[in-house]
Protein backbone atom coordinates (compact mmCIF):
# COMPACT_ATOMS: atom_id res chain seq x y z
CA UNK A 1 0.00 0.00 0.00
CA UNK A 2 2.96 2.14 0.78
CA UNK A 3 4.25 1.93 -2.38
CA UNK A 4 1.39 2.81 -4.81
CA UNK A 5 0.49 5.66 -2.48
CA UNK A 6 4.42 6.88 -2.93
CA UNK A 7 4.23 6.22 -6.93
CA UNK A 8 1.00 8.09 -7.07
CA UNK A 9 2.35 10.87 -4.98
CA UNK A 10 5.74 11.22 -7.23
CA UNK A 11 3.25 11.16 -10.26
CA UNK A 12 1.25 13.95 -9.21
CA UNK A 13 4.56 15.57 -8.43
CA UNK A 14 5.93 15.29 -12.10
CA UNK A 15 2.68 15.80 -13.41
CA UNK A 16 2.63 19.56 -11.15
CA UNK A 17 6.64 19.93 -12.61
CA UNK A 18 5.10 19.28 -16.33
CA UNK A 19 2.36 22.03 -15.96
CA UNK A 20 4.76 24.06 -14.35
CA UNK A 21 7.00 23.92 -17.68
CA UNK A 22 4.00 24.06 -19.92
CA UNK A 23 2.75 27.02 -18.11
CA UNK A 24 6.41 28.47 -18.63
CA UNK A 25 6.39 27.62 -22.42
CA UNK A 26 3.06 29.59 -23.17
CA UNK A 27 4.01 32.81 -21.15
CA UNK A 28 7.22 32.58 -22.91
CA UNK A 29 5.34 32.19 -26.11
CA UNK A 30 3.26 35.03 -25.49
CA UNK A 31 5.66 37.35 -24.35
CA UNK A 32 7.76 36.50 -27.46
CA UNK A 33 4.71 37.06 -29.82
CA UNK A 34 3.53 39.93 -28.53
CA UNK A 35 6.60 42.67 -28.21
CA UNK A 36 7.74 44.22 -31.36
CA UNK A 37 11.44 43.99 -31.31
CA UNK A 38 12.71 40.98 -33.36
CA UNK A 39 13.89 38.33 -31.14
CA UNK A 40 16.29 35.52 -32.92
CA UNK A 41 17.39 32.20 -31.75
CA UNK A 42 20.61 30.79 -33.47
CA UNK A 43 22.65 27.51 -32.68
CA UNK A 44 26.40 27.42 -32.51
CA UNK A 45 26.42 26.45 -36.54
CA UNK A 46 24.56 30.23 -36.85
CA UNK A 47 21.32 28.35 -38.00
CA UNK A 48 17.84 30.17 -36.75
CA UNK A 49 16.06 27.95 -34.18
CA UNK A 50 13.47 30.92 -33.11
CA UNK A 51 12.08 33.66 -35.15
CA UNK A 52 9.59 35.66 -33.48
CA UNK A 53 6.38 38.01 -35.17
CA UNK A 54 8.43 40.68 -34.57
CA UNK A 55 11.57 39.54 -36.65
CA UNK A 56 9.33 38.45 -39.30
CA UNK A 57 7.81 41.99 -39.32
CA UNK A 58 11.15 43.76 -39.76
CA UNK A 59 12.94 41.34 -42.11
CA UNK A 60 10.17 40.84 -44.58
CA UNK A 61 10.52 36.42 -43.22
CA UNK A 62 7.83 34.46 -42.22
CA UNK A 63 8.57 32.73 -39.02
CA UNK A 64 8.30 29.48 -40.45
CA UNK A 65 10.38 30.79 -43.58
CA UNK A 66 13.29 32.03 -41.65
CA UNK A 67 13.62 28.88 -39.13
CA UNK A 68 15.92 26.21 -39.62
CA UNK A 69 17.61 28.94 -42.37
CA UNK A 70 21.37 30.32 -41.89
CA UNK A 71 20.82 33.17 -40.43
CA UNK A 72 23.21 35.26 -43.14
CA UNK A 73 20.77 34.59 -45.43
CA UNK A 74 18.11 36.29 -43.97
CA UNK A 75 19.91 39.13 -41.31
CA UNK A 76 22.40 41.32 -44.29
CA UNK A 77 23.51 44.24 -42.68
CA UNK A 78 25.45 47.15 -43.77
CA UNK A 79 26.60 50.61 -42.75
CA UNK A 80 25.29 53.97 -43.79
CA UNK A 81 27.01 53.69 -46.90
CA UNK A 82 25.36 50.77 -48.25
CA UNK A 83 28.75 48.65 -47.73
CA UNK A 84 28.15 45.15 -46.15
CA UNK A 85 29.17 44.47 -42.82
CA UNK A 86 32.42 41.95 -42.89
CA UNK A 87 33.24 39.49 -40.42
CA UNK A 88 34.88 41.80 -37.91
CA UNK A 89 32.19 44.48 -37.93
CA UNK A 90 29.04 41.75 -37.48
CA UNK A 91 28.02 41.33 -34.02
CA UNK A 92 26.32 37.65 -34.94
CA UNK A 93 29.87 36.86 -35.93
CA UNK A 94 32.04 38.04 -33.76
CA UNK A 95 29.75 36.39 -30.44
CA UNK A 96 31.09 33.00 -31.64
CA UNK A 97 35.06 34.27 -31.60
CA UNK A 98 35.46 36.77 -28.25
CA UNK A 99 36.13 34.62 -25.13
CA UNK A 100 34.82 37.14 -22.71
CA UNK A 101 31.20 35.93 -22.90
CA UNK A 102 29.62 39.55 -22.94
CA UNK A 103 26.80 40.91 -25.34
CA UNK A 104 27.61 42.88 -28.67
CA UNK A 105 25.63 45.83 -29.19
CA UNK A 106 25.43 47.90 -32.31
CA UNK A 107 23.03 51.10 -33.21
CA UNK A 108 24.52 51.92 -36.66
CA UNK A 109 23.56 49.47 -38.24
CA UNK A 110 20.90 49.21 -41.37
CA UNK A 111 18.78 45.83 -42.23
CA UNK A 112 18.47 44.77 -45.78
CA UNK A 113 14.98 43.08 -45.50
CA UNK A 114 13.51 40.37 -48.12
CA UNK A 115 12.43 43.19 -50.38
CA UNK A 116 15.56 45.16 -50.43
CA UNK A 117 14.39 47.87 -48.11
CA UNK A 118 17.12 49.30 -45.94
CA UNK A 119 16.30 49.72 -42.14
CA UNK A 120 17.69 51.27 -39.89
CA UNK A 121 18.22 49.29 -36.56
CA UNK A 122 18.97 48.74 -32.90
CA UNK A 123 21.03 45.19 -32.59
CA UNK A 124 22.37 43.44 -29.27
CA UNK A 125 23.70 40.25 -29.22
CA UNK A 126 23.59 38.07 -26.17
CA UNK A 127 25.78 35.09 -26.43
CA UNK A 128 24.49 31.61 -24.66
CA UNK A 129 26.59 29.39 -22.18
CA UNK A 130 26.22 26.11 -21.14
CA UNK A 131 27.19 25.13 -17.29
CA UNK A 132 30.69 24.83 -18.56
CA UNK A 133 30.93 28.26 -20.00
CA UNK A 134 30.85 26.58 -23.66
CA UNK A 135 29.27 28.59 -26.57
CA UNK A 136 26.03 26.97 -27.65
CA UNK A 137 24.26 29.60 -29.45
CA UNK A 138 22.96 33.06 -29.47
CA UNK A 139 20.00 35.75 -29.31
CA UNK A 140 19.79 38.25 -30.89
CA UNK A 141 17.56 41.44 -30.08
CA UNK A 142 16.93 44.37 -32.57
CA UNK A 143 14.27 47.07 -33.29
CA UNK A 144 13.17 49.34 -36.10
CA UNK A 145 14.64 52.65 -35.32
CA UNK A 146 13.49 54.45 -38.24
CA UNK A 147 11.35 57.08 -36.18
CA UNK A 148 14.36 57.37 -33.59
CA UNK A 149 17.09 58.45 -36.66
CA UNK A 150 14.91 60.88 -38.16
CA UNK A 151 14.54 62.48 -35.48
CA UNK A 152 17.73 62.73 -34.15
CA UNK A 153 19.26 63.70 -37.70
CA UNK A 154 16.91 66.74 -36.91
CA UNK A 155 18.03 67.79 -33.72
CA UNK A 156 21.53 66.94 -34.84
CA UNK A 157 21.01 69.57 -38.10
CA UNK A 158 19.54 72.16 -35.82
CA UNK A 159 22.50 71.81 -33.53
CA UNK A 160 24.92 72.22 -36.18
CA UNK A 161 23.27 74.59 -37.85
CA UNK A 162 22.86 76.67 -34.79
CA UNK A 163 26.60 76.01 -33.73
CA UNK A 164 28.39 77.01 -36.92
CA UNK A 165 26.53 80.20 -36.80
CA UNK A 166 26.85 81.15 -33.36
CA UNK A 167 30.44 80.46 -32.94
CA UNK A 168 31.40 83.21 -35.34
CA UNK A 169 30.04 86.21 -33.27
CA UNK A 170 31.78 84.47 -29.82
CA UNK A 171 35.11 84.37 -31.61
CA UNK A 172 34.73 88.01 -32.68
CA UNK A 173 33.94 88.77 -29.13
CA UNK A 174 36.61 86.17 -27.71
CA UNK A 175 39.34 88.55 -30.17
CA UNK A 176 37.88 92.27 -29.01
CA UNK A 177 38.27 90.89 -25.37
CA UNK A 178 41.89 89.67 -25.83
CA UNK A 179 43.18 92.65 -27.27
CA UNK A 180 40.93 94.93 -24.52
CA UNK A 181 44.20 92.94 -22.29
CA UNK A 182 47.12 93.68 -24.51
CA UNK A 183 48.57 95.89 -22.72
CA UNK A 184 49.98 97.63 -26.04
CA UNK A 185 46.68 98.02 -27.15
CA UNK A 186 44.58 99.45 -24.51
CA UNK A 187 45.36 100.66 -20.60
CA UNK A 188 42.77 99.64 -18.21
CA UNK A 189 42.60 99.79 -14.47
CA UNK A 190 43.04 96.54 -12.22
CA UNK A 191 39.43 96.34 -11.47
CA UNK A 192 38.27 96.34 -15.24
CA UNK A 193 40.76 93.85 -16.20
CA UNK A 194 38.72 91.55 -13.50
CA UNK A 195 36.14 91.90 -15.31
CA UNK A 196 36.93 91.15 -18.78
CA UNK A 197 39.18 88.50 -17.83
CA UNK A 198 36.25 86.77 -16.25
CA UNK A 199 34.29 87.78 -19.36
CA UNK A 200 37.22 86.10 -21.88
CA UNK A 201 37.36 83.21 -19.63
CA UNK A 202 33.37 82.97 -19.97
CA UNK A 203 33.59 83.46 -23.78
CA UNK A 204 36.56 80.82 -24.42
CA UNK A 205 34.22 78.45 -22.40
CA UNK A 206 31.39 79.09 -24.35
CA UNK A 207 33.14 78.73 -27.84
CA UNK A 208 34.66 75.46 -26.81
CA UNK A 209 30.71 74.21 -26.00
CA UNK A 210 29.81 75.47 -30.05
CA UNK A 211 33.00 73.29 -31.17
CA UNK A 212 32.16 70.38 -29.00
CA UNK A 213 28.16 70.53 -30.35
CA UNK A 214 29.58 70.90 -33.91
CA UNK A 215 31.62 68.13 -33.42
CA UNK A 216 28.75 65.90 -31.44
CA UNK A 217 26.76 66.58 -34.68
CA UNK A 218 29.36 65.37 -36.53
CA UNK A 219 29.93 62.49 -34.90
CA UNK A 220 26.50 60.91 -35.18
CA UNK A 221 25.77 61.87 -38.80
CA UNK A 222 28.89 60.52 -39.79
CA UNK A 223 30.65 63.58 -40.86
CA UNK A 224 33.50 63.48 -38.44
CA UNK A 225 36.57 64.21 -40.87
CA UNK A 226 39.29 60.87 -40.34
CA UNK A 227 42.37 60.06 -41.20
CA UNK A 228 43.41 56.72 -40.45
CA UNK A 229 47.18 55.90 -40.60
CA UNK A 230 49.49 53.13 -39.16
CA UNK A 231 50.31 53.59 -35.71
CA UNK A 232 52.78 51.98 -33.61
CA UNK A 233 50.87 53.26 -30.27
CA UNK A 234 54.07 52.16 -28.05
CA UNK A 235 56.39 55.30 -28.99
CA UNK A 236 53.22 57.27 -29.98
CA UNK A 237 51.54 57.21 -26.36
CA UNK A 238 54.73 57.61 -24.92
CA UNK A 239 55.48 60.94 -26.64
CA UNK A 240 51.77 62.17 -25.63
CA UNK A 241 52.33 61.49 -22.26
CA UNK A 242 55.04 63.80 -22.16
CA UNK A 243 53.46 66.45 -24.16
CA UNK A 244 50.30 66.03 -21.39
CA UNK A 245 52.46 65.78 -18.02
CA UNK A 246 52.81 69.43 -17.69
CA UNK A 247 49.26 70.22 -16.49
CA UNK A 248 50.02 67.81 -14.01
CA UNK A 249 53.18 69.06 -12.89
CA UNK A 250 51.20 72.54 -11.93
CA UNK A 251 48.99 70.77 -9.71
CA UNK A 252 51.81 68.98 -7.95
CA UNK A 253 50.68 65.32 -9.46
CA UNK A 254 53.02 62.71 -10.56
CA UNK A 255 52.66 61.23 -14.44
CA UNK A 256 53.62 57.21 -14.67
CA UNK A 257 53.31 55.24 -18.07
CA UNK A 258 53.28 51.57 -18.12
CA UNK A 259 54.29 49.96 -21.60
CA UNK A 260 53.48 46.23 -21.93
CA UNK A 261 53.96 45.36 -18.77
CA UNK A 262 53.68 46.03 -14.79
CA UNK A 263 57.43 48.12 -15.17
CA UNK A 264 56.69 51.75 -14.56
CA UNK A 265 58.54 54.58 -16.59
CA UNK A 266 58.32 57.77 -14.94
CA UNK A 267 56.74 60.18 -17.65
CA UNK A 268 58.72 63.03 -16.35
CA UNK A 269 62.52 61.03 -16.95
CA UNK A 270 61.18 59.71 -20.52
CA UNK A 271 64.09 61.43 -22.58
CA UNK A 272 66.85 61.19 -20.07
CA UNK A 273 66.29 56.68 -20.65
CA UNK A 274 69.44 55.31 -22.35
CA UNK A 275 69.41 51.70 -21.61
CA UNK A 276 68.08 49.35 -24.18
CA UNK A 277 64.63 47.88 -23.66
CA UNK A 278 62.85 45.25 -25.65
CA UNK A 279 59.11 47.04 -25.85
CA UNK A 280 56.20 45.10 -27.91
CA UNK A 281 55.14 46.66 -30.82
CA UNK A 282 51.27 47.58 -30.86
CA UNK A 283 50.28 48.53 -34.46
CA UNK A 284 46.79 49.94 -34.82
CA UNK A 285 45.16 52.17 -37.84
CA UNK A 286 43.32 55.26 -36.90
CA UNK A 287 43.75 58.84 -37.04
CA UNK A 288 46.45 59.99 -34.61
CA UNK A 289 44.74 63.60 -34.13
CA UNK A 290 41.31 61.82 -33.53
CA UNK A 291 42.68 59.61 -30.68
CA UNK A 292 44.84 62.53 -29.29
CA UNK A 293 41.56 64.27 -28.46
CA UNK A 294 40.44 61.32 -26.26
CA UNK A 295 43.36 61.00 -24.38
CA UNK A 296 43.76 64.06 -23.89
CA UNK A 297 40.75 64.80 -22.65
CA UNK A 298 40.86 61.42 -20.59
CA UNK A 299 44.04 63.08 -18.90
CA UNK A 300 42.68 66.81 -18.10
CA UNK A 301 39.54 64.74 -16.28
CA UNK A 302 41.93 62.92 -14.45
CA UNK A 303 44.06 65.62 -13.41
CA UNK A 304 40.58 68.21 -12.81
CA UNK A 305 39.34 65.44 -10.88
CA UNK A 306 42.37 64.92 -8.51
CA UNK A 307 43.37 66.31 -6.13
CA UNK A 308 46.64 64.90 -4.69
CA UNK A 309 48.47 61.40 -5.60
CA UNK A 310 49.30 60.44 -9.28
CA UNK A 311 48.10 59.86 -12.39
CA UNK A 312 48.77 56.78 -14.54
CA UNK A 313 48.55 56.14 -18.52
CA UNK A 314 49.35 52.65 -19.37
CA UNK A 315 49.38 49.90 -22.78
CA UNK A 316 49.33 46.45 -22.90
CA UNK A 317 47.35 43.97 -25.03
CA UNK A 318 47.17 40.60 -26.96
CA UNK A 319 47.03 39.00 -30.03
CA UNK A 320 43.59 40.46 -31.04
CA UNK A 321 43.52 43.98 -28.97
CA UNK A 322 45.48 47.04 -27.78
CA UNK A 323 44.42 48.48 -24.33
CA UNK A 324 45.09 51.76 -23.45
CA UNK A 325 44.01 53.29 -20.06
CA UNK A 326 44.35 56.24 -17.99
CA UNK A 327 44.67 55.71 -13.48
CA UNK A 328 43.78 58.70 -11.27
CA UNK A 329 44.06 58.16 -7.66
CA UNK A 330 40.70 60.65 -7.70
CA UNK A 331 37.40 60.99 -6.16
CA UNK A 332 36.03 58.35 -8.10
CA UNK A 333 32.68 58.12 -9.78
CA UNK A 334 29.15 56.74 -8.00
CA UNK A 335 28.32 53.21 -9.21
CA UNK A 336 24.46 55.10 -10.07
CA UNK A 337 26.63 57.34 -12.32
CA UNK A 338 28.96 54.79 -14.04
CA UNK A 339 26.04 53.98 -17.06
CA UNK A 340 25.72 57.35 -18.01
CA UNK A 341 28.28 58.27 -17.96
CA UNK A 342 29.34 58.60 -21.95
CA UNK A 343 25.60 59.85 -22.60
CA UNK A 344 25.33 63.40 -24.60
CA UNK A 345 25.82 66.18 -21.61
CA UNK A 346 26.07 63.58 -18.89
CA UNK A 347 27.97 65.37 -15.77
CA UNK A 348 28.30 63.67 -12.55
CA UNK A 349 26.21 65.58 -9.60
CA UNK A 350 28.95 66.63 -6.66
CA UNK A 351 30.31 68.83 -5.23
CA UNK A 352 33.80 68.30 -7.44
CA UNK A 353 31.92 68.96 -10.71
CA UNK A 354 29.83 71.72 -9.75
CA UNK A 355 32.93 73.94 -8.85
CA UNK A 356 35.00 72.31 -12.49
CA UNK A 357 33.44 73.50 -15.72
CA UNK A 358 32.44 71.46 -18.00
CA UNK A 359 30.35 70.74 -21.45
CA UNK A 360 29.18 67.06 -20.76
CA UNK A 361 30.42 66.11 -24.37
CA UNK A 362 33.80 64.90 -23.68
CA UNK A 363 33.41 61.67 -22.99
CA UNK A 364 30.52 61.12 -25.40
CA UNK A 365 32.80 62.14 -28.33
CA UNK A 366 35.45 60.31 -27.30
CA UNK A 367 33.28 57.18 -27.17
CA UNK A 368 31.74 58.16 -30.63
CA UNK A 369 35.72 58.85 -32.23
CA UNK A 370 36.98 55.12 -30.32
CA UNK A 371 33.37 53.10 -32.06
CA UNK A 372 34.73 55.07 -35.02
CA UNK A 373 37.65 52.33 -35.23
CA UNK A 374 35.63 49.34 -33.84
CA UNK A 375 37.16 49.76 -30.82
CA UNK A 376 35.78 50.02 -27.24
CA UNK A 377 35.86 52.60 -24.18
CA UNK A 378 34.14 52.27 -20.99
CA UNK A 379 35.26 52.77 -17.22
CA UNK A 380 35.78 51.26 -13.53
CA UNK A 381 35.62 53.24 -10.68
CA UNK A 382 34.72 53.55 -6.93
CA UNK A 383 33.96 56.28 -4.72
CA UNK A 384 36.86 57.63 -2.80
CA UNK A 385 39.83 55.21 -5.11
CA UNK A 386 40.18 56.98 -8.18
CA UNK A 387 38.81 55.74 -11.45
CA UNK A 388 40.27 54.08 -14.84
CA UNK A 389 39.13 54.81 -18.51
CA UNK A 390 40.06 51.72 -20.64
CA UNK A 391 40.19 52.55 -24.37
CA UNK A 392 40.48 49.00 -26.83
CA UNK A 393 41.57 48.64 -29.71
CA UNK A 394 41.84 45.84 -32.97
CA UNK A 395 45.15 45.24 -32.94
CA UNK A 396 47.21 44.41 -36.13
CA UNK A 397 49.36 42.02 -36.74
CA UNK A 398 52.71 42.07 -38.12
CA UNK A 399 52.14 41.55 -41.47
CA UNK A 400 49.21 43.22 -41.55
CA UNK A 401 51.18 46.39 -40.40
CA UNK A 402 53.45 45.89 -43.11
CA UNK A 403 51.03 45.52 -45.94
CA UNK A 404 49.28 48.35 -44.52
CA UNK A 405 53.02 50.24 -44.13
CA UNK A 406 53.07 49.80 -47.54
CA UNK A 407 49.91 50.57 -49.24
CA UNK A 408 50.70 53.79 -47.47
CA UNK A 409 53.66 54.55 -49.02
CA UNK A 410 51.88 53.17 -52.81
CA UNK A 411 50.05 56.21 -51.99
CA UNK A 412 52.33 58.32 -51.39
CA UNK A 413 54.74 57.46 -54.13
CA UNK A 414 55.60 59.80 -56.70
CA UNK A 415 55.71 59.27 -60.53
CA UNK A 416 59.06 59.03 -61.96
CA UNK A 417 60.01 62.41 -64.31
CA UNK A 418 60.11 62.20 -67.94
CA UNK A 419 60.36 64.33 -70.93
CA UNK A 420 56.46 63.96 -71.41
CA UNK A 421 55.18 63.65 -67.82
CA UNK A 422 55.16 66.08 -64.71
CA UNK A 423 55.33 64.42 -60.96
CA UNK A 424 51.95 63.35 -59.73
CA UNK A 425 51.17 62.49 -56.35
CA UNK A 426 49.11 59.16 -56.04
Amino acid sequence: MLGIGHRKQSGAVQGKLEDSLQDERQTSSIILNAIEDGVMLIDSHGVIQLFNPGAANITGWPSSEAKKLDYRSVIKLVNEKNEAYTEEQDPLQKIFKQASGEPLRDNQAFLITRSGKQVPISLSVSPLLNQNRALTGAVAVFRDVTQERTEEKQRSDFISTASHEMRTPVAAIEGYLALALNDKVSTIDTRAREYLEKAHESTQHLGKLFQDLLTSAKAEDGRLISHPILIEMGSYLEKLVNDLRFSADKKGLSVEFNLGSADTIDATAISMINQKVIMPLYFVSIDPDRLREVVTNLFDNAVKYTEQGKITIGITGDNQVVQIYVRDTGVGIPAEDIPHLFQKFYRVDNSATRTIGGTGLGLYIGRKIIELYQGRIWVESEQGKGSTFYINLPRLTTEQADSERAREASQTAINPINSLTTPVLQ
